[in-house]
């Protein structure tokens, strides 16, 4: 009811034509700036004051902002349940991603104390849980195994045999993944201070759910080998996804029962316990940390039944009590891990930005993407120096605290607690817990992601462009592995950005009867072509990737080549000039016969004096009255008739080729059109060529006799017209209209055709 009632109300609006000059007059533009100069912003920037430094430090340190006023009653309890919920999901994921990473169980546990303190501090977030991470913890995997391979650590055995030295390999790839997150964490820094935290802006959220899939299937595939207890040969490089799946089925035959009984048996009850999670969700206070308990049950059973000397089931191993001390990581490995560290820096943000902003949009604060980047760089910097690997947000995690209460990063500091007590004191009880548990917990927490998957289907319908990114995406991360994957699908996602602005919509526009409004003709019936005027727009800014294809297509749409009309007008031009010399030529011609024959009439009378008096003075004064106006004389008045006749004929031909290059221009034109509106309203700045473009297409159009009028024009790309000189005697600034509406009332006021002015203009209905 209320949309009817408003679908009737009218609004009627009376005011003059506006065009650039007069708007500035009437609406009183400002000359004025009101940004400080660049002196005032460096003397701005070096003024030391308590304010301005208090200023600095609640921005660079958010906890100092909010720690101080927090509310024990109101978020003590919440924070609490929800730091012990997530205190008890990091001890069994951060032990497993510590394989995906290629090292010891226990550096996860590390992973998910460190850098946790570090974004409490830092962290501008409340509802975050930072730590370990699948995909970050491949990309960290894949690193450390490439640089320190089986093969670079084989021994000779005491039997002769060659065996792998493990504790110096592992000692090797802690080293790497160290190297690794700290040169991440410093590029996150660095990008953090220049206020660059913008770039993961060009990561589509189609580009990063596509990489996260192709992700969850390299994680998949690293998992396969613990549980079916085989050892796959290890590759490197493009499609080495591929050749490990081909690689692992051929191992097949020689799975491990035992182990693989294990796997399923952990699976079964990971599985059926999260679901009874999900649909219970609103009714369980707490979910059931099932994955604990499967860690707990597989760790006891396997300890007292004797699994690993019965089966030979592998287990996590030795696992240290107490902290590692912090250390300088060896920078030596840099300059072999500075891609890596790169990709791993851009992806790990873009996963925690896009977490973060998700829960502050939906409980109401801000998140500041440039100190998040500082915030997740010093975590894994600082993390690092601690043996700790990259780090990044876990949706997992991050929904647990929030849907359990928590309301701070307090949370976070209460989950650190309980990963500390187990890292000091009950962590070496976990040693006998079977790796192909911990694979299975790593497979279970993938079913997110491989939802992506339904992805497809809604983009399919909403936009195949977003799709083609989804699907480019995932395919390169397959097949070229995750580094060259995500650079090859940043530079696709970019190519899709660059051909929509270089392929936008041109239409011509029609005025709807009885409004203001001008649309689409293509895509409205009732919209209707003003005569003689031709309204361009184009559906995206005109710069220099797409000026030629804007030039092009106003020529297409409006059906005017002007190429073909200036061609046509200088054949013209030159045509007249031909006939011009020639009429020229036959009046040369004609006074030198003129005076031929004068001469001869001047001998013939001095021969004939003789024959009277009466007839030589008629000739004399005759011929001196002619000679004094410029014409012949009377003895040549038969050539003076046959002149005259040669003129007009010659007139009458001018006209006649006049009248055939208005009807070729007309048919050139088509409907005789004799404007031309650009409507630049969706043009957001002008570079050089957007100028050169205009100007010649002013320039050009104009020498076909065609009118060039420019409307819906915003206001900085004004001031940067006048900035390239763009406006001159020949594109005077009145050709520029507040709208097209002004620019087709004052065209066709000029014209004339009052009567259309009033039918355009009557009233306008909402």
């Amino acid at each position: 009811m209320e949309e009817k009632d408003l679908s009737s109300v009218e609004y009627f609006v009376k005011r003059e034509v506006l065009d650039e000059l007069h708007l500035d007059e009437i609406a009183q533009k400002g000359t004025w700036s009101t940004k400080p100069t660049l002196g005032d912003r460096v003397k701005e920037s070096l003024r030391c004051s308590v304010p301005r430094l208090k200023r600095i430090l609640l921005t660079w340190v958010p906890v100092l902002s909010w720690l101080p006023h927090y509310s024990i009653r109101e978020n003590a309890i919440g924070d609490l349940i929800a730091g012990c919920s997530v205190g008890i999901m990091h001890l069994p994921q951060g032990m497993a991603y510590a394989l995906l990473a290629s090292l010891r169980p226990v550096y996860g546990l590390y992973t998910s104390l460190f850098p946790v303190l570090v974004y409490f501090i830092f962290g501008t977030s409340r509802h975050i849980s930072i730590g370990t991470f699948a995909v970050i913890s491949i990309m960290v995997g894949c690193v450390a195994e490439r640089l320190a391979p089986d093969s670079n650590f084989v021994v000779n055995g005491t039997n002769g045999t060659e065996t792998v030295d493990i504790d110096e390999r592992d000692a090797y790839r802690v080293q790497i993944a160290c190297s690794l997150t700290v040169l991440a964490g410093i590029f996150q820094i660095l990008l953090g201070v220049v206020r660059f935290g913008f770039v993961v802006t060009y990561l589509s959220e189609p580009l990063v759910r596509g990489y996260t899939t192709g992700s969850a299937c390299h994680v998949c595939v690293s998992q396969l080998k613990y549980l079916f207890g085989i050892s796959p040969s290890r590759f490197i490089g493009p499609l080495s996804l591929i050749y490990t799946v081909v690689d692992i089925c051929s191992l097949l035959p020689q799975t491990k029962v035992p182990e693989l009984v294990v796997s399923l048996v952990a699976l079964a009850v990971l599985i059926v316990v999260k679901e009874i999670n999900n649909c219970y969700r609103q009714k369980l206070p707490l979910p059931i940390p099932i994955e604990l308990i499967v860690v707990i049950a597989a760790t006891i059973i396997t300890h007292f039944c004797g699994l690993t000397s019965k089966y030979n089931i592998d287990v996590v191993g030795e696992i240290p009590s107490g902290l590692k001390v912090p250390r300088a990581p060896d920078a030596t490995w840099f300059s072999s891990v500075v891609g890596d560290a790169f990709a791993i820096a851009i992806v790990s943000f873009a996963i925690n930005i896009s977490l973060g902003k998700t829960f502050g949009l939906k409980h109401g604060y801000k998140v500041d993407s440039n100190q998040e980047l500082v915030a997740v760089g010093l975590s894994n910097a600082i993390g690092g120096l601690f043996q700790c690997y990259s780090v990044t947000s876990s949706l997992s995690r991050s929904l647990v605290q929030e849907s359990t209460g928590g309301k701070t990063q307090v949370a976070g500091v209460i989950s650190s607690i309980i990963v500390l007590i187990t890292i000091l004191k009950i962590g070496s009880l976990f040693e006998d817990l079977p790796k192909a548990v911990l694979s299975t917990i790593v497979l279970v927490n993938l079913k997110g992601m491989f939802r992506q998957f339904m992805d497809l289907p809604l983009l399919w319908k909403t936009n195949k462009a977003d799709l083609s990114v989804w699907l480019v995406t995932f395919i390169s991360t397959i097949l070229l592995n995750l580094d060259l994957g995500l650079a090859v699908s940043i530079g696709f996602s970019m190519l899709t950005f660059i051909f929509r602005t270089q392929l936008p919509h041109y239409s011509i526009l029609g005025n709807v009867p009885g409004t203001e409004l001008y649309l689409d003709t293509d895509t409205y019936k009732e919209a209707n072509e003003i005569p003689g005027i031709k309204i361009f727009r184009s559906s995206t800014t005109i710069y220099y990737t797409n000026a030629e294809m804007f030039l092009e297509a106003l020529q297409e749409k409006s059906g005017i080549e002007i190429g073909k009309l200036l061609s046509a007008k200088k054949k013209r031009d030159a045509k007249q000039k031909r006939k011009q010399e020639k009429e020229k030529k036959k009046a040369e011609q004609a006074a030198k016969k003129q005076n031929s024959d004068m001469n001869k009439e001047n001998s013939a009378r001095t021969k004939g004096e003789s024959q009277g008096n009466s007839v030589a003075s008629s000739i004399y004064e005759t011929s001196a009255d002619g000679l004094s106006k410029g014409h012949v004389n009377l003895a040549y008045q038969p050539d003076i008739t046959t002149s005259d006749s040669d003129s007009d004929a010659g007139y009458d031909c001018i006209t006649e080729f006049s009248h055939h290059s208005d009807e070729e221009k007309g048919q050139a034109c088509k409907s005789g059109t004799h404007s031309i509106i650009l409507e630049i309203s969706t043009t957001s700045f002008v570079d050089t060529v957007t100028v050169k473009t205009l100007k010649n297409i002013f320039r050009d159009f104009g020498e076909a006799d065609l009118d060039i009028y420019l409307a819906g024009c915003q206001a900085c790309v004004v001031e940067q017209l006048e900035a390239a000189d763009f406006f001159s005697v020949s594109v005077p600034k009145s050709r520029l209209f507040v709208t097209v509406h002004d620019a087709v009332l004052y065209i066709l006021k000029k014209r004339g055709q009052t009567d259309f002015v009033l039918n355009v203009s009557c009233s306008t209905r909402m």
